[in-house]
């Protein structure tokens, strides 16, 4: 059985309770429940979507309560009290992720930042995050404007391939490798696998294994499955792909490390950042449809990527289902082996064309376009364009990290292919 939180969290709670896995008969939730051997799609839809447990109503009811009746002092009636704690909703969600990540155990939080938080509070003061130098905006901003200041220390390294740059680098105060693959904005992949073959043996902080964090938010589940390949944690901004339809804000992680889990837990209560319920039911909603979603982004992305690649005033195109041509993704072996569908999202640089700079042409791009909303943001039904430099990677301006400001990345939609290519190519004519 997958995606089941048979764990107890530590007591350490509002009361001595934690959420249930069970009823108050104890018998286990089916709503946990999916079939071993069930592909990721059929996952997709039925993992922590079960009917309902009390009247067999095939879309369970939101649970908009902030807490809940007992049937006496210290007896929580099926182990619920305080929603900050636990909720029937957000306890879907949960396990809904943790199958579809191939994992045992999941949790769910206001955003993806916050994910991002209570994760990087696993490293303590003196202790080392060793992080993959391409990554979104704000997980820089933590670690630099918020973690430096009270003794962590963020180093950023070149890790697309093998990450054979993390050899050199690890250490006695190293606790977490982070990694992104593919990349924001870059869509650099790195192999989680080669990456969690060089940390087995290493003992980091603690006298213990480094553990492997991946934000796997651009591949989402379907594209690939980081936990199945080594790694410790594997989280999302579920706002993207897992909700899908640019409506509501929310973070997710799954492992397989019950000792981990224990922590997070305790860290997702003690500090508060969780979903309300609403919030977690947009984003079961959006993951019912996401194996669907996802190979429409993936072959839109691929038709406009391919039409960006023929374009002689286009100087770089970065997509990892690009295999051949001058833009063929140079990660393409481990693409190949590594993800199941290649994603929506890819970037491109303009060349300086009819005595208009690559920057002045980027973000004339990025106006021109009808059907790509000039918008931060991703994963969503409908088609973005953004200029990262000055939206989603502002954080990084005069850092090791700095994107150019030419660059030009484009969440690629659901919407009919041709019209997204004739768009892409009359924007490109107006710039």
């Amino acid at each position: 059985m997958l995606g089941a939180m048979t764990d107890q969290a530590p007591p350490d709670r509002d009361g001595d309770h934690a959420p249930p896995d069970r009823d108050s008969r104890g018998t286990e939730l089916h709503t946990n429940r999916v079939e071993r051997g069930w592909r990721p799609a059929t996952i997709a839809v039925h993992a922590g979507m079960a009917p309902d447990e009390l009247t067999g109503a095939v879309a369970p009811p939101i649970y908009q309560t902030s807490t809940y009746a007992q049937d006496g002092v210290g007896r929580p009636r099926g182990g619920w009290e305080y929603a900050r704690t636990g909720n029937p909703t957000r306890s879907r969600l949960e396990a809904s992720v943790a199958a579809l990540e191939g994992g045992t155990r999941g949790l769910a939080f206001a955003s993806g930042s916050a994910t991002t938080q209570v994760i990087a509070t696993l490293a303590l003061p003196s202790e080392t995050i060793l992080c993959s130098n391409d990554v979104y905006g704000g997980t820089f901003r933590l670690f630099e404007g918020v973690l430096r200041e009270t003794g962590v220390d963020a180093r950023y390294l070149e890790l697309s391939g093998d990450g054979s740059a993390l050899d050199s680098a690890l250490d006695e105060r190293t606790r977490l490798v982070w990694i992104e693959t593919p990349s924001n904005p870059h869509l650099k992949i790195i192999d989680i696998r080669a990456i969690a073959d060089r940390l087995a043996e290493h003992r980091g902080a603690r006298g213990e294994r480094p553990i492997l964090v991946v934000d796997n938010t651009f591949a989402s589940p379907l594209g690939q499955r980081p936990l199945e390949l080594g790694a410790d944690i594997v989280y999302h901004s579920a706002t993207k792909y897992l909700a899908g339809h640019s409506d509501t804000i929310n973070g997710v992680l799954a492992t397989s490390r019950a000792n981990l889990h224990e922590r997070l837990a305790f860290l997702q209560n003690a500090i508060g950042a969780v979903p309300g319920p609403f919030d977690c039911f947009l984003v079961l909603r959006g993951i019912r449809t996401l194996a669907l979603r996802m190979e429409r982004h993936t072959q839109n992305a691929s038709r406009v990527a391919e039409a960006l690649a023929q374009r002689p005033d286009v100087s770089c195109v970065r997509y990892p289902g690009l295999r051949d041509g001058p833009y063929a993704h140079p990660q393409g072996a481990i693409v190949a082996r590594q993800m199941h569908l290649t994603g929506g999202m890819l970037s491109f640089d303009p060349a300086p064309r009819a005595g208009r700079s690559a920057e002045e042409r980027a973000r004339r791009f990025s106006e021109a376009t009808r059907i790509f909303a000039l918008a931060e943001s991703l994963g969503g039904v409908e088609s973005l364009v953004e200029i990262p430099a000055v939206m989603t990677h502002g954080s990084v301006a005069g850092s090791e990290l700095e994107v150019s400001p030419a660059l030009v990345r484009l969440s690629v939609g659901i919407e009919d292919p041709d019209d997204l290519v004739a768009d892409v190519l009359q924007a490109l004519d107006a710039a």
